[in-house]
């Protein structure tokens, strides 16, 4: 490139004109990983390495959206990511790309040290979390989405059996739009509180025979584990809205076991 060339503008394509008239309701970058720091409800701030989508609207006169403006905004928190600073993200977002919507999207592993029942041996559990932010319409949203994985025994085969009774793993996935800060742990507490049993990453064998027998006294199906979870979420303030799923893996079939439950923010 000689001197001249370099003095020369660079077009911006991305911002010419489009004339086709159709509007996009989401456009950006999706799967960028990026590590982020998350504070812990024991006190401690947890590191990770998070999967970003990242999107917003594009109106219908423009031809593209500026895709590395996103990796930018993602860059510019240096790793500092909570709640609050994922609010802020989002609007940077919105504001920066000149857009009336726009969704961010991060989700990441969570670890919880957890001592095992009667030992008291401890491990950690992983826990999948995503933080949603959306604007639309001027509205400003935040979801915490957390998979918690539990055990189900199931009430009809100990009913029906004259020894014993089939379980499985579950995984319940409470999606909650807040209106307050919640604590990851919070929500994860909520599901293992209404499972047949929680699970831990190492159990002795007197933790065994504990979780064994407690599920065994526990059962629940995969309409009660949701009912029951929905129920804890209609008592708190913070949540505007919830879905509440459970994927019981069945260990007598080739089939899951699956309940859902959803209340739309606003709803009584």
């Amino acid at each position: 490139m000689n001197q001249r060339d370099a003095k020369l503008p660079i077009a911006d394509v991305q911002a010419s004109a489009d004339t086709r008239q159709l509007a996009i309701d989401q456009v950006g970058i999706k799967s960028i990983r990026h590590p982020v720091r998350v504070a812990e409800r024991a006190g401690g701030v947890q590191h990770t390495v998070a999967m970003f989508d990242m999107y917003v609207g594009l109106p219908h006169q423009f031809k593209g959206t500026h895709m590395s403006r996103f990796v930018e905004i993602l860059n510019a928190h240096e790793r500092e990511i909570s709640p609050d600073t994922f609010r802020v993200m989002l609007r940077e977002m919105v504001k920066k790309l000149e857009a009336q919507s726009g969704r961010v999207e991060m989700t990441f592993p969570y670890f919880v040290n957890k001592k095992a029942p009667v030992s008291g041996v401890a491990s950690l559990m992983d826990y999948e979390v995503t933080f949603i932010g959306e604007i639309q319409d001027g509205v400003e949203t935040f979801t915490l989405k957390v998979l918690v994985p539990v055990t189900s025994l199931c009430p009809c085969s100990k009913k029906i059996s004259e020894r014993g009774a089939h379980n499985q793993r579950s995984h319940v996935t409470i999606a909650a739009r807040t209106n307050d800060f919640v604590w990851i742990e919070e929500l994860i507490d909520v599901v293992e509180g209404q499972a047949s049993s929680e699970l831990w990453g190492l159990l002795k064998r007197p933790d065994e025979k504990y979780v064994t027998e407690h599920a065994y006294d526990n059962p629940k199906f995969v309409e009660d584990m949701v009912r029951d979870i929905a129920a804890k979420l209609n008592g708190d303030k913070r949540v505007d809205g919830y879905v509440v799923e459970s994927e019981n893996f069945e260990s007598i079939h080739n089939h899951s076991a699956y309940a859902m439950i959803a209340k739309p923010p606003g709803k009584a």
